[in-house]
């Protein structure tokens, strides 16, 4: 058992922003399960991110493994996915990065996963900021953070995995 008062962490940002890194990391420091939101988004093809479970079904599936686990981060955006499961977060952790790196990462993690990056995906991770194609974007993450009722981290520059763990844990382990 941990002592922290965050037993349930969400990192979201953009696409390729890290957060799928830091979630692992941070889990593994802190003795937490790890959640990819993806897992629950996206059903299990070849290729891969080609069919969505439907929302309810995503939803549930989520909610019963929170409830499995006593302490858990949830790497990926879950806005949009209804009240009951945003509102579970006592701790968000928000990561943004400069567009020309998150692109440069995304390419070299597709063409290391699948051999190549798919040009209408990095094409609309592009656009994150700006905001001109339907799902995850800057301006629905800000909307998003300022409604939520728990505590808010944000961190907007690149730093090394492991740095920013040790921050996070630091800043978790003070007194609220």
């Amino acid at each position: 058992m941990n002592s922290f008062q965050y037993r349930r962490i969400n990192i979201v940002g953009a696409p390729g922003s890290g957060t799928t890194t830091l979630g692992r990391a941070l889990a593994a420091r802190l003795d937490f399960s790890f959640m990819d939101a993806d897992s629950f988004y996206w059903k299990p093809t070849a290729p891969p991110f080609k069919e969505k479970y439907d929302p309810d079904a995503r939803l549930t599936m989520l909610l019963a493994e929170l409830e499995a686990s006593h302490a858990s981060i949830v790497a990926g955006s879950v806005c949009g996915w209804g009240d009951v499961l945003e509102d579970r977060f006592d701790l968000v952790i928000f990561l943004s990065l400069p567009t020309k790196l998150r692109l440069q990462r995304i390419e070299a993690r597709e063409i290391s996963l699948f051999g190549g990056a798919d040009p209408a995906f990095l094409a609309w991770a592009a656009q994150y900021d700006e905001g001109r194609l339907p799902g995850r974007s800057r301006s629905r993450h800000e909307a998003w953070l300022e409604s939520r009722l728990c505590r808010v981290l944000r961190f907007e520059e690149d730093q090394a995995v492991d740095i920013r763990v040790e921050q996070i844990v630091e800043l978790i382990s003070r007194p609220a």
